[in-house]
């Protein structure tokens, strides 16, 4: 029987615990596998204990260090860069504003000294030693102007610095938007997809709300392809996401599963809601004929097949994923273009080779 280490620990003893589990899976132990097997135990990344525990599944108990790099470059590496930099950034900004506001408050007592110079320059006594004060207070003039002058220079300079720090702050938000989003869509990616139902179903198994999943497949998408070349299919896969996105509900995770595979999160979405949102993306597509404006050739129409599956008591994000993944199956045997959900599985579904 295949062992997994899943168990969160604390931070006493974390590191022999990631030796141990190391040892009992055969991993390598370079730093980046180190890394993994780490950010697993200490509880902090679930999309990357998931994928983990199925690797380990998969290979019987043995984990080897191809599959430990491709786990760190998926949810490490990017996270590790982005958060870095963001942590600095946001270190240089809080030290730039609290010296640019203690530069701002030695100015204004510099132009409170200068003035009160200038002051005692116009009213002291007359005869020589009038004229000794006043030279005496004009040099002091002249060096707190320049003074005054750098502290001014200084504080332009730092404001810059912290408006230019601001702008990289905006685009390492857009760096980590663009990491969780499949850019030929636009629509969330599968790392996205993973994160945010591992967090959904953490919460519905507090609160009892309700969940759906939904998982979508393009029929005979790679015919299509075959037919009318990558460019029309691209423009297929664009057509069904705006489809997916004026249809579904605001608070829906659309998700660009992989090639033609489309999964979708519904919050607060009980099954007969997430079949209904389903068909209404089916036959909105169904409805629409397909015109290749360059030759104005007919297409034909999209059509999908959809698996809905909603959360039970004891979920994980892999059975309610393999739930709503069978009943895409089950719409695909009965002929495609179709919905079907989990109420039409047999009890023990068997997964198509």
């Amino acid at each position: 029987m295949t062992h997994v280490v899943a168990e969160r620990v604390g931070p006493d003893g974390l590191a022999d615990r990631v030796v141990a589990a190391m040892r009992l899976h055969g991993s390598p132990s370079y730093p980046r596998a180190f890394e993994v097997w780490y950010a697993h135990l200490s509880g902090e990344m679930p999309a990357l204990s998931a994928n983990l525990l199925q690797v380990v599944v998969e290979a019987e108990g043995k984990v080897e260090g191809a599959a430990l790099d491709r786990l760190y470059d998926r949810f490490i590496r990017t996270d590790q860069i982005v958060d870095q930099a963001e942590r600095t950034s946001g270190q240089i900004l809080h030290e730039l504003t609290t010296l640019t506001e203690a530069i701002t408050a030695s100015l204004d007592a510099s132009e409170r000294h200068h003035r009160e110079l200038c002051e005692i320059s116009e009213q002291g006594p007359s005869s020589p030693e009038r004229t000794k004060l006043h030279a005496w207070v004009e040099t002091l003039v002249l060096s707190t102007r320049a003074e005054v002058a750098r502290k001014a220079k200084l504080e332009t300079r730092l404001r810059d610095s912290a408006r230019e720090i601001r702008v990289l702050r905006e685009a390492l938000a857009t760096t980590r938007l663009e990491a969780q989003t499949d850019t030929l869509t636009g629509l969330a990616n599968r790392r996205h997809f993973e994160e945010r139902l591992q967090t959904y179903v953490a919460q519905v198994a507090k609160s009892g709300l309700p969940l759906t999943l939904i998982m979508a497949d393009i029929d005979f998408f790679k015919r299509f392809n075959d037919e009318h070349g990558h460019l029309t299919g691209d423009q297929v896969l664009r057509l069904v996401a705006r489809t997916m996105t004026d249809k579904f509900p605001k608070t829906a995770v659309i998700t660009r599963f992989g090639g033609e595979e489309f999964a979708i999160i519904l919050p607060d979405t009980p099954l007969s809601g997430g079949w209904d949102c389903a068909e209404a993306v089916r036959q909105t597509l169904l409805a629409r004929e397909l015109i290749k404006r360059s030759t104005n050739e007919s297409l034909g129409r999209v059509t999908l097949s959809l698996g809905v599956a909603a959360h039970r008591p004891g979920d994980t994000p892999e059975t309610l994923t393999d739930r709503a993944d069978h009943a895409l199956l089950m719409a695909k045997r009965k002929g495609r273009n179709r919905t079907e959900t989990q109420d039409a599985l047999p009890q023990s579904p068997v997964v198509d080779g």
